[in-house]
């Protein structure tokens, strides 16, 4: 990304208020906490992320920071282009069925792409529960936040009917490659997790009836 564009989006993040500085979480569910400004340039480039990408099943007991958290859910879902609410992740019909939830010791979170924001869904640690339904994989355990990407399938219905859970499908992996690739970018490790109980887990999230969990992907500082 060149030094223009850079400065054409963080000035169209700033007119939409969206700053470096955190908001006060307001109360254990519901309120919406602002994350950190995207950072839009990094010594990483595509291709070195590309190569240094591995899976990651093993994290050090270090909590990710509300700017690391944020540029992961900036990079699977966030808003690339504020004028035309365009994403990060290329969706069938610009209709965005996908959401975005971030669990970790603390909370269930559940991103918000135009405010760059997550709201609490619930609180307390959910990480063990989430690991139950997952067929009791460590990696999930032991990291200190697993984003899960669902899908809500009526949404790209109405326009591509029976096909779309097929474009679902697809743009969960493109979101969750962009999660592994700005991962490894910022010095972190993460691992796509398809094994789970998919029902368990949108019990454990309480997700809404239509709303289908389709990837897990702990993420953290590796270990070991």
């Amino acid at each position: 990304m060149n030094a223009g564009t850079c400065m054409v989006l963080g000035g169209l993040w700033a007119a939409l208020g969206v700053s470096g500085a955190t908001e006060p979480r307001e109360g254990p569910e519901g309120g919406r906490q602002r994350l950190p400004r995207p950072v839009l340039s990094s010594e990483t480039s595509v291709e070195q992320a590309i190569a240094a990408r591995r899976s990651v099943r093993s994290f050090a007991d270090l909590p990710l920071t509300d700017g690391e958290i944020g540029q992961l859910c900036w990079a699977a879902q966030g808003i690339t282009d504020p004028q035309g609410g365009f994403r990060a992740s290329p969706s069938a019909g610009a209709l965005y069925p996908l959401e975005l939830y971030v669990v970790t010791a603390e909370r269930v979170g559940h991103y918000h792409p135009r405010e760059h924001a997550l709201s609490t869904r619930l609180s307390g640690d959910h990480r063990p529960a989430v690991r139950r339904a997952a067929l009791d994989q460590s990696a999930i355990g032991e990291a200190p936040a697993c984003l899960v990407i669902t899908a809500v399938v009526d949404r790209s219905a109405r326009k591509y009917g029976r096909r779309a859970e097929r474009y679902c499908f697809i743009e969960a992996g493109h979101v969750a490659q962009n999660i592994l690739l700005q991962a490894t970018a910022l010095g972190l490790g993460g691992v796509p997790i398809g094994a789970f109980d998919d029902q368990g887990v949108a019990r454990v999230l309480k997700l809404p009836e239509g709303e289908r969990v389709l990837y897990l992907l702990p993420v953290g500082h590796p270990g070991g």
